[in-house]
């Protein structure tokens, strides 16, 4: 029998006691993975760049220089802006590139860093073009990888929570897909769209090509992220929690979006992090073979295709196929050392070693 004093006791020591939620304790288990925690910082860095990039004192990255081609990388090359002629430097620009342009002159003034990493063909600074290329890579990546997660997860979820001729015939449609040579249709699409006729009807609905290039990549790798969704679900739709659910009368569709899809972020977020390197080396590989991104936009892709248009047998140029393959090459390892982290962070098996 408990006393009245062993009573209190016991409420003090719960009081005490303070419970550890998933993503706390997910997150204190990352910080002890060295090598996910460096490569957090790095992409996080990479990415403050990226968005900051018209801020910083960048030479313009559209800025021709015939006289300074192909030159090596040098400390000691800087080139004013001239803040009269903006657009000459860095194209046309929307108003959030702008004003951040703008703020760059007002504060830094005609300065901008040497050309460390080289000129192109064209005598365009390499560094400020690589700055300027993640911020497309980057959203290549992003955007391509959300449009799967908006497909694939409700898709997954819906197919493994339904079961029967439903799940057999959505399944049955994902193998028709995965059959078919995304690679050639991606290729056929954005050939046709930039034909004059289709270029033109796009422009007038204010649809850009890049815009279509980011829905078309998403729409590739929804499937793979349908199938590990629907097996997730398979395995969780019998588990007490959901019973419980349906026993007060909830909904297929509130079954689904509040209690299934929530329990598979952890295995979303993973697979997310494996995403977007796919995702950016496969936009790498459209632009190299030049039906990806293209100019005035500028990607990593692109400038390792102007780059590698450049070896010659008399002279090989190898700043511009160097820094543009370190930038991808570095942002792409962070990206799976974070997602070997992530995993072994939101594994409950794991919780204990």
């Amino acid at each position: 029998m408990i006393t009245p004093t062993r009573l209190d006791e016991l409420l003090q020591d719960a009081e005490r006691l303070q419970g550890v939620s998933l993503g706390e304790d997910a997150w204190k288990r990352l910080r002890q993975n060295t090598a996910a925690m460096v490569a957090l910082w790095f992409l996080v860095g990479i990415a403050l760049v990226a968005i900051f990039t018209p801020f910083l004192p960048f030479q313009g990255p559209v800025f021709v220089q015939p006289d300074r081609n192909l030159q090596e990388p040098s400390f000691f090359d800087s080139i004013p802006i001239d803040p009269e002629k903006l657009e000459t430097y860095f194209g046309q620009q929307g108003w959030i590139n702008s004003g951040l342009i703008h703020a760059r002159v007002a504060i830094f003034g005609t300065w901008s860093i040497p050309s460390i990493c080289g000129t192109d063909e064209l005598g365009r600074d390499l560094l400020s073009r690589i700055f300027w290329g993640a911020r497309v890579s980057i959203t290549v990546g992003v955007m391509a990888t959300f449009v799967s997660l908006l497909i694939g997860v409700p898709y997954g979820a819906i197919s493994g929570y339904a079961g029967g001729w439903i799940d057999e015939q959505m399944m049955r449609f994902v193998d028709v897909l995965y059959s078919v040579p995304f690679i050639f249709i991606v290729i056929f699409i954005m050939t046709v769209l930039s034909a004059e006729g289709w270029k033109e009807s796009l422009e007038a609905w204010g649809i850009e090509r890049i815009t279509v290039f980011f829905i078309l990549v998403g729409a590739i790798y929804w499937l793979t992220m349908a199938r590990v969704v629907r097996g997730q679900v398979l395995s969780l739709k019998n588990e007490t929690y959901v019973e419980a659910a349906r026993t007060i009368g909830a909904s297929q569709a509130r079954i689904i979006a509040f209690h299934l899809i929530p329990n598979l972020l952890s295995i979303v977020i993973v697979y997310l992090t494996l995403t977007i390197p796919s995702v950016m080396l496969f936009e790498a590989f459209l632009s190299f073979v030049g039906l990806g991104v293209r100019a005035p936009d500028v990607s990593w892709g692109l400038l390792a295709q102007s780059g590698f248009e450049m070896i010659t047998p008399v002279r090989i140029y190898w700043w511009l196929i160097l820094f543009p393959g370190i930038a991808l090459g570095s942002t792409l390892y962070a990206l799976n050392f974070l997602g070997d982290g992530l995993r072994d962070a939101l594994d409950p098996k794991l919780k204990n070693r």
